[in-house]
């Protein structure tokens, strides 16, 4: 492979992004030196400066204590506009159609209180067979709540399985065929274990021509892959922060909710403080007069000190610009494919689409020799340094990441897998 790793040392020396990789912590192997991480997808790496965004607030705290809520830049009170500004960027929505708040599948549920209304024969909720397991929890106890059966009223489509792609004119045909039973499409923005991107658009308009509501899953592709959440017409969407977007182990999520709905008095939801009027908030009135836009939604005080390593992330994915990031995430996925098509397509079948407009950075991987040889390799990876994730019943996923991730970093993994292929076979 010494022809791979002269071309990903030539592919690196090219990039003009090899040095936000210096703005991030590499974890470390126990014998020293870079872990080679392709994780991404899972936890994001820590900015280096998102320590030092966190000891700000905490210093704010210890010096102004409550007043920090008033003072600052920006003020607690005003702490969560740059993030949803910011996050808009990103995902292609109106600074007021974002907010940040919860956890993903909180925030799923609260949406579902505003978006899934249940009446007469449509009941339905349409999700994809596969979905990852949150979301079918969450929709299952949505339909619970409503009184309704799940066996009855939770539609899966697809296979489920990782090797087959679900084209989105499947989608559409099924709902031509019964969308007056549902009354609500939750899809993925990725496909979790395929690692296959839909159109999100076309999703949208087919489950609103039926008449249908129609929300979005992104975890997998908020900061992955360019989003149009605006002009995809979409009623709502939401997304973790702690995969491509390195808000940290948690990290405190964000949604989406179209700006059509933005004074829509017909909408339930479920109400507190923090999504009253920003002008009256303080004034602690009896009754609820909800924010403009997406910041209605909002329930409790920000959690400062969770959204601060977030910030010190989004300021990196604005230097670097969302267009060279989907650039050279395209060209280490289609180098890495390459290869191992080329190199090592006896031992590995990647299952995420071919074409590189329908994926991020993600490659779902199954080994040919079936589920235990891939359980093996998996953890040979992990032992020799390079960190990717199983998932079961036999997918590797790894994710080449744009602002931290090198072509070497790719050949290292290449490597590995050549390394196992051959001492594997052998001991086999």
């Amino acid at each position: 492979m010494k022809h791979l790793l002269d071309s990903a040392r030539d592919l690196d020396c090219q990039d003009a992004l090899r040095g936000f990789r210096n703005d991030f912590w590499i974890p470390q192997r126990p014998e020293g030196g870079d872990q080679t991480y392709l994780c991404g997808h899972s936890l994001g790496l820590q900015p280096r400066t998102a320590a030092a965004a966190l000891d700000t607030e905490m210093q704010r705290w210890r010096d102004l204590a409550v007043s920090g809520h008033f003072r600052g830049q920006p003020a607690w009170i005003d702490f969560g506009d740059e993030l949803a500004k910011m996050l808009a960027g990103l995902v292609g929505a109106e600074p007021g159609e974002v907010t940040v708040m919860n956890t993903l599948t909180v925030n799923l549920h609260l949406l579902m209180v505003s978006f899934y209304r249940p009446a007469g024969r449509r009941r339905k909720i349409l999700i994809e067979r596969g979905a990852f397991p949150s979301d079918r929890y969450a929709v299952a106890s949505q339909l619970r709540f409503h009184g309704l059966d799940p066996a009855e009223c939770l539609v899966e489509l697809g296979s489920g399985s990782a090797s087959d792609v679900l084209e989105e004119r499947d989608v559409e045909a099924w709902l031509q065929a019964h969308g007056e039973e549902v009354a609500l499409v939750l899809w993925p923005g990725v496909q979790y274990a395929s690692g296959q991107a839909f159109d999100l658009q076309r999703i949208a308009a087919a489950g609103q021509a039926a008449g249908a509501r129609v929300g979005f899953d992104l975890a997998h592709a908020a900061g992955n892959l360019p989003l149009e959440l605006h002009d995809s017409g979409c009623d709502f969407a939401a997304w973790c922060n702690y995969k491509y977007l390195n808000g940290g182990p948690g990290a405190v999520a964000a949604c989406f909710i179209h700006a059509r709905h933005a004074d829509d008095p017909s909408l339930p939801r479920f109400e507190g403080w923090w999504g009253n009027q920003r002008s009256n908030r303080f004034q602690m009135e009896a009754g609820f007069a909800p924010a403009r836009g997406a910041e209605a939604w909002q329930i409790s005080n920000p959690p400062i000190l969770a959204m601060a390593p977030l910030r010190a992330s989004l300021a990196l994915f604005e230097a670097a610009g969302a267009e060279r990031l989907r650039a050279k995430s395209r060209r280490l996925t289609s180098w890495v494919a390459q290869a191992i098509e080329s190199q090592l397509g006896d031992v590995l079948e990647i299952l995420t689409p071919a074409d590189p407009e329908r994926r991020g950075c993600q490659l779902s991987l199954r080994v040919r020799d079936g589920r235990e040889r891939g359980r093996q390799l998996y953890e040979h990876l992990q032992q020799s340094g390079v960190v990717t994730d199983w998932r079961e019943p036999d997918i590797v996923r790894v994710a080449p990441t744009p602002l931290y991730n090198r072509f070497e970093d790719c050949h290292r993994f290449l490597e590995q897998v050549a390394l196992w292929a051959t001492t594997g076979a052998q001991e086999h």
